[in-house]
């Protein structure tokens, strides 16, 4: 069954519509095999905290967010999502819109390939706001025992990034039911590491520079080059360990997911620092 990504928006937890586990705003369920049918997805989403590549902004963003997916036969998808952070008064603060081709190299090799739009409310503070492209290539083996994936992302706006996202899981389900023989658990633990540039913190930070004094985005006197430099540079951004753990039917899932995530390598004054985050996901399927 496809899933919606929680990434997430959004990349590795950009909060975006995926098929692949890969933590790269927006992703829902960690359950995925590829399907050949036509389908419709429709999924809502809490999150804790927004992040985005391994980093979150100056303060907590808790959000709630709603996607949908629609699935030809052929292999071709097309997908939106809209995002809210709570507790603030515009209507969204990010509305995605994409298409791309699921795809299998071989019956256990699979992957995608997709290009997302990223649209911002203008009062938007959230970290991936200097980034309003996203070119994306997915491929994911399934050994058997555990699944790997690689996710390749470039994504560009008012800055360009590149990141590589390297993650294995393993999915097992219960052997029992709950209520009918219809119903069953499924548990999806993996680990995940985030490597790329951060030019998004540096871009990110002047646009709201204004805020600084109360969110501490810059440190005092900053060497805005020697930043830029830094977050320009390649390198390992975040590693992270996920549990997923999800109650199916032959339509529709729930899922509950705790992630721990340790953030290295953190410029641009962020102080970013290690933090669990929560998502609770609905989606239904449609055939």
């Amino acid at each position: 069954m496809l899933f919606l990504l929680t990434t997430a928006t959004v990349k590795a937890d950009v909060l975006k519509l995926r098929f692949i586990d890969a933590d790269t705003p927006h992703k829902a369920a960690d359950t995925d095999t590829v399907v050949r049918k036509q389908s419709l997805i429709v999924g809502a989403n809490y999150g804790s905290d927004v992040m985005f590549f391994g980093r979150t902004g100056p303060i907590k963003y808790p959000y709630g967010s709603v996607d949908a997916i629609y699935n030809t036969k052929n292999g071709f998808f097309l997908y939106a999502s809209a995002l809210k952070v709570l507790g603030y008064g515009q209507l969204y603060d990010e509305i995605d819109a994409g298409a791309g081709y699921l795809y299998k190299y071989t019956k256990n090799f699979t992957g995608t390939a997709s290009f997302t739009h990223f649209f911002f409310n203008s009062n938007a503070h959230i970290i991936m706001s200097a980034s309003s492209n996203d070119v994306n290539w997915n491929n994911a083996y399934d050994w058997g025992i555990m699944k790997s994936g690689v996710t390749l992302d470039y994504l560009f706006g008012k800055s360009h990034d590149y990141f590589v996202t390297l993650n294995t899981s393993h999915h097992f389900e219960t052997n029992f039911n709950i209520f009918d023989d219809k119903d069953y658990f499924t548990f999806t633990p993996g680990v995940s590491l985030i490597l790329g540039t951060q030019n998004f913190v540096q871009r990110y930070s002047l646009d709201y520079q204004y805020r600084q004094d109360q969110n501490n985005i810059f440190a005092n006197q900053p060497d805005e080059q020697h930043t830029a430099h830094l977050n320009g540079m390649f390198n390992a951004l975040n590693y992270s360990f996920k549990v997923p753990i999800a109650y199916n039917r032959p339509h529709y899932t729930i899922e509950f997911a705790y992630k721990y995530s340790i953030p290295v390598n953190v410029e641009g004054e962020l102080m970013n620092t290690k933090e669990s985050f929560y998502n609770l996901t609905f989606y239904y399927v449609f055939y």
